[in-house]
């Protein structure tokens, strides 16, 4: 019998914290490209990006986007997967939600599709409404549809699994789904969740046939959700973006050091991360160098 797969997401760098929160944090993207690759090597297979300009403040602009998607792509196959999350630079510019799509124009093979209304809570008491309006999301999911761009569906609580079911009955989404749950952003987020087990069992029993999913976890509680994940069998997603940390008090030295990390607990339990070939196969993607791969169609035009 063959050994099951687990897709492995890596998610290097941070649209919040910078590297005064830890110095090994990548921000350019010769950092992020040489980290992402550090991933591959232990394990990942797909790595979803955040980025920031020369002086190191967030932004969505698509060249920036460009510049890090080719140089991970210069050095290994996985799969690329950037965030249409509006750049939140407080002090400097807060993005609407209109302001992150701009990431789509870099061509990515994926993007995260967050499914429902956000309001950012800053340490200051200062708010910021990202407005991922039902109807927002019916015309992004569209967009993406058109340019042949794989959606990943990030669920910040259980209504937001029925806008997802809604965007099936429209025909824009196509199996297999990609979800994402994120756990313990509720301190930051008014419209996250926090993580608990039962959370997340009733996350994973609503979830529409044809469906994979995939579990992170905020801070501390970033272990024991993707812990929780592997055991219902989803994927995980690790690295500087949800946590910096190796345990309490202690710093993690680098994004590979976290994916080395959830790599043991996928073996110990009789798994194996999955390649990027694989990951693709299992998200239902082209392969990569195929006529039908969003780089390949890029390069032909």
């Amino acid at each position: 019998m063959a050994t099951p797969k687990v897709i492995v997401t890596i998610a290097p760098t941070s649209n919040f914290h910078g590297k005064a929160a830890n110095p090994a944090l990548p921000e350019q993207p010769d950092e992020i490209a040489a980290s992402v690759y550090d991933c591959y090597n232990a394990g990942a297979a797909l790595a979803h990006m955040h980025a920031r300009d020369p002086n190191g403040v967030q932004t969505n602009s698509a060249g920036v986007f460009r510049q890090i998607n080719n140089q991970v792509r210069a050095k290994c196959p996985i799969i690329i997967q950037n965030s249409i999350a509006p750049a939140l630079a407080p002090g400097k510019h807060l993005n609407t939600a209109e302001q992150g799509l701009e990431t789509l124009d870099a061509n990515p093979e994926m993007c995260s599709l967050d499914m429902g209304i956000g309001v950012v809570c800053f340490p200051n008491g200062a708010e910021h409404y990202i407005a991922w309006t039902r109807s927002f999301l019916f015309r992004t999911a569209k967009m993406m549809q058109e340019r042949g761009i794989t959606p990943e569906l990030e669920i910040f609580n259980n209504s937001q699994i029925d806008d997802a079911k809604m965007l099936i009955e429209k025909g824009l989404l196509k199996p297999p789904y990609s979800f994402s749950f994120v756990m313990g952003m509720n301190r930051v987020n008014q419209s996250a969740a926090s993580w608990r087990p039962q959370t997340l069992m009733d996350y994973v029993s609503q979830l529409p046939p044809n469906s994979l999913f995939s579990t992170l976890g905020i801070g501390p509680m970033q272990h024991h959700a993707t812990l929780q994940s592997l055991l219902l069998g989803g994927g995980v997603r690790v690295g500087f973006e949800d946590n910096i940390n190796y345990r309490r008090g202690e710093l993690a030295k680098s994004n590979a050091q976290l994916v080395e990390r959830i790599a043991v607990v996928i073996r110990d339990l009789g798994f194996e991360p999955a390649t990027p070939a694989e990951g693709r196969e299992m998200l239902g993607m082209p392969a990569l160098g195929s006529a039908q791969h969003i780089e390949t169609r890029l390069k032909v035009a």
